[in-house]
């Protein structure tokens, strides 16, 4: 099923590598934008990097954080072969939500888990990045589009897919992006969740 315990090895410390370089936080703090950790929510994500007003940096932190994702697949693919892509999605996220050089305390997971997935089959990047945008669209909760989009490749993956690893994968990526997001969780179901834009002093 998988390549000998050296590729294994390669390529989970090379997504988890990747996968832990704080974007947001080297972003903000090279922009003069302070400790990305100390503003609004604390993430090192786009979305929290969008709560310093500055809309540039959100993008570029999103298209980073996104980048890495594609980028531990695709080379996975390359370098080691098809049969531990899985791995790579997974391990990518992992780092990203619990990088070392952070104490481990990273960020949610969303933007690396989209273009992971992305990378394992382009169907569920066109159904994260619907459901993300019709639920954004209609609720401005970005928490609530991550999650429903998570959950909807849940199920797309399961119906569209052959391939073992690759469904475990985005049952364990699912679940660690929700369990990521049990504080927003908490303030959807309370009313108090802060809407997309919004900045927070």
């Amino acid at each position: 099923m998988f390549n000998d315990f050296g590729s294994v090895l390669f390529v989970i410390c090379l997504a988890y590598g990747l996968g832990s370089i704080p974007f947001g936080l080297v972003l903000t703090g090279m922009a003069g934008a302070g400790d990305i950790r100390q503003i609004g929510s604390g993430n090192i994500g786009a979305t929290n990097v969008l709560r310093t007003g500055n809309k540039k940096l959100a993008v570029a932190t999103l298209i980073c954080d996104a980048g890495k994702g594609a980028a531990a697949v695709l080379l996975t693919a390359n370098l080691v072969g098809p049969d531990l892509m899985a791995i790579a999605g997974l391990t990518v996220v992992i780092g990203h939500c619990f990088p070392i050089w952070l104490r481990f305390r990273g960020g949610k997971g969303v933007a690396t888990s989209l273009a992971a997935l992305a990378a394992l089959d382009l169907r569920l990047g066109a159904v994260f990045v619907i459901v993300w945008l019709v639920t954004a669209f209609l609720s401005r909760y970005s928490s609530l589009s991550a999650l429903l989009a998570m959950a909807a490749c849940f199920v797309a993956g399961f119906i569209m897919l052959d391939d073992a690893e690759t469904k475990i994968a985005i049952l364990l990526l699912g679940s660690l992006v929700w369990s990521r997001h049990h504080a927003n969780i908490g303030r959807l179901l309370t009313g108090s969740e802060t809407k997309i834009g919004a900045k927070i002093k």
